[in-house]
């Protein structure tokens, strides 16, 4: 991977010419010019023909940039800009056809009169909406007695080929949000004004909108055509990215940005105290924040990232309260609340844990370990200082195995549900624990080019029974030591389907290539590929458990085979490898019947499986009624769907840094349905291996 960036600088600098040729003349807009239409800069042409010309040579997908590669980024620039149609009229988006297939010169060229002609034309139909609004709001007549609907979810709806139309979908819209308000327990006087500063603070935004946002937002319905990860950011936001946005890490452990027109969680910090909480998740959004526990809530829908944060950091030990519309609602579902108290991201919470359950099965007592990884960390600058104790995830699991070994347990479970990955070296290493030296990885990068990346220790660490626990959000490094213990038949893999985040990214600052006075950003660019040593790609099938669990989450609405542009699935060439000796098909068969026989006959798990088919559906259903009596009604059998699959799922039991450190399994299987079931089919196992000694007594 370091010879990619040393070779690449002197190639671009020779190579890159922009041409500042202007070979198309537009037709007319909708609307005619004005004087604070935003325009572009010679530095953004500049720069657009330059990442243009870096992706077409370095990115890992082969492509041309033609007129199949311009429809798909028309297409996704429309959408980023309007996704919910909700301000462009159908002759709007008629007129833009003409540049469907015109993006692709205009990319080479550093042209950029499309992108700022569309979203100029959004700009006047935004302030044409805000008018609207601002009048229905003066003299609201929401009538919560009538019986009509609203589907929440447009991504299919059609363009609106009128005002009139678009403003019938508005005055649904608004009164959707008002009736929100108002079943949260909102006087009607303070619905419309909550409602009209949401809606002043959207259009405070749009006029601090600036030409580079414009820009960053275009290069990115470029990228978004290559695949998921490959981003460019505009000089501020790169200033951001390295700076803003990890001061916030002070206050909750979260890492936003702005999705439309809310805050979305990208990242929860494993070792912030909402990582701690457990109950902000990735892809959550916040919808209003309050201080301290008394502090009246301040709507942010339509703010800025940079004002949410400064609303949601605070000084350590101070309590910030967060309303908050999960990723997984259900569309009738309530904001939730969760109050988080402020302090510094404490690294040692977010470090490898251990526990032991007690497991009756089949009339006698296992001794199960378990140990959950919430990622894999590694302190690299102590590392490459050769320190003596820094923080690394395999040395953690080491201490944590001898402690476990001493402790007596028969067998040990490997949570690895939520981990988004980290350090592919103790990926690597920590695989190094459980099998004797051997290929655990296979990095492929756009040049064809493969290495084998291998455990060259030949010390086994752990050498019995092992159930690895994953679910839809492991990703990555996760996917990667899942796949090895897999492929080498060490262990047993359950779960659910994982993540399928098989790429790798390199991020590069553009003014390091390219000498210019000006900055210019910097762009995160797909160059590699993951394998297992068994060849195949974790890239969007990511690792498939031997046993799976019932799920509430599809690989169409969660994982990287959810992305349209995620880079394919495939196949190379078979690592050398010796599969262990610990687990065969006949066993894994066995184990399997078993865990079917109770998902048969045991109430707990036949109750869970009907409750998640429930959920499921109703989580397919995205239109809600506006009228007052129904939309309670849908909320009431929401918050009841919900209640009951929490119950089942981990139980309401409180902080789990209260667990004991043993525990029997009636208690864990109050706290975590799949973590038990996991401790059981370790112990059926267990059993297996033990079937001829446990015979004869």
């Amino acid at each position: 991977m370091k010879s990619f960036l040393i070779a690449l600088a002197p190639v671009l600098l020779l190579s890159l010419q922009p041409d500042d040729s202007r070979s198309r003349e537009f037709a007319p807009r909708p609307f005619p010019p004005s004087e604070d239409d935003l325009k572009p800069t010679l530095t953004q042409e500049k720069v657009e023909a330059y990442v243009t010309k870096i992706f077409s040579g370095y990115h890992y997908r082969k492509f041309n940039v033609n007129d199949s590669l311009s429809s798909k980024m028309y297409d996704n620039y429309l959408n980023e800009i309007d996704g919910g149609k909700l301000y462009f009229l159908a002759n709007d988006v008629q007129y833009f056809e003409k540049y469907r297939n015109q993006l692709d010169e205009s990319l080479n060229n550093g042209d950029l009169g499309a992108a700022y002609d569309i979203y100029n034309t959004f700009r006047k139909r935004y302030r044409e909406r805000s008018q609207f609004i601002d009048k229905l709001l003066t003299k609201p007549s929401f009538d919560f007695a009538v019986d009509e609907s609203f589907n929440i979810d447009r991504k299919k709806a059609v363009w609106a080929k009128s005002n009139d139309e678009l403003n019938e979908i508005w005055r649904k819209l608004l009164k959707n949000e008002a009736l929100e308000l108002k079943l949260s327990g909102k006087a009607d006087s303070s619905v419309v004004t909550l409602l009209k500063d949401r809606y002043k603070n959207r259009e405070r935004n749009l006029g601090r909108f600036r030409s580079e946002q414009v820009f960053q937002m275009y290069m990115n319905s470029f990228c978004e055509v290559l695949d998921p990860h490959t981003r460019y950011f505009s000089p501020t936001d790169s200033d951001r990215f390295k700076q803003d946005m990890y001061q916030a890490l002070d206050g909750i452990g979260a890492v936003l940005r702005e999705d439309g027109n809310y805050i979305k969680v990208v990242e929860v910090v494993p070792g912030g105290p909402a990582f701690k909480d457990k109950r902000l998740k990735k892809d959550d959004r916040i919808i209003g924040v309050a201080q301290g526990d008394e502090g009246k809530y301040e709507d942010i829908v339509g703010w800025y990232v940079d004002d949410a944060v400064k609303k949601i950091k605070g000084p350590k030990g101070t309590v910030v309260r967060l309303q908050v519309l999960a990723a997984d609602a259900l569309p009738s579902d309530p904001p939730k609340e969760i109050r988080i108290q402020r302090e510094k991201v404490n690294l040692q919470t977010s470090r490898a844990k251990k526990e032991i359950v007690i497991i009756n099965q089949n009339k006698h007592d296992y001794k199960i370990g378990i140990i959950n990884i919430p990622s894999f960390y590694r302190d690299f600058d102590e590392a490459n200082k050769r320190g003596k104790d820094f923080n690394s995830t395999t040395r953690d699991v080491q201490k944590l195995i001898d402690s476990l070994k001493a402790e007596n347990v028969e067998g040990i479970v490997i949570d690895l549900r939520n981990n988004g990955g980290g350090s592919l070296t103790e990926a690597i290493s920590l695989t190094g624990l459980f099998i004797s030296k051997g290929p655990v990885v296979q990095v492929r990068e756009q040049t064809g080019d493969t290495e084998v990346q291998t455990d060259p220790d030949p010390t086994v660490t752990y050498d019995g029974p092992v159930a690895v626990l994953i679910n839809r959000f492991s990703a990555s490094a996760s996917e990667i030591f899942a796949a090895a213990i897999q492929d080498y038949k060490r262990g047993i893999i359950l779960g659910e389907q994982t993540y399928g985040k098989g790429t790798v990214q390199t991020m590069v600052d553009l003014n390091q290539w390219i000498k210019d006075t000006d900055k210019l950003g910097q762009i995160n660019i797909t160059v590699a590929k993951f394998y297992r040593i068994n060849g195949s790609s974790t890239q969007r099938k990511g690792v498939s458990p031997d046993i799976e669990y019932p799920s509430a989450f599809s690989a169409e609405e969660y994982g990287e085979s959810s992305q349209p542009t995620a880079l394919p699935w495939d196949q190379i060439a078979t690592a050398r490898y010796d599969v262990t000796k610990a687990l065969n098909e006949k066993q894994v068969s066995k184990l399997k019947e078993k865990y079917q026989q109770r998902l048969k006959s045991e109430t707990e798990l036949k109750t869970f499986v009907e409750e998640l088919d429930l959920y499921r559906k109703a989580r397919e259903n995205t239109t809600v009624s506006l009228q007052e009596t129904k939309r309670k009604k849908e909320r009431e059998e929401a918050e009841k769907k919900q209640a009951a699959l929490k119950k089942l799922e981990t139980g309401d039991e409180g902080d789990d840094d209260e667990t004991p450190a043993k525990v029997s399994v009636t208690e864990k299987k109050k706290k975590d349905i799949y973590l038990n079931e996991t401790s059981r089919i370790l112990a059926d196992y267990i059993a297996l291996i033990k079937a001829p000694s446990v015979a004869k007594r």
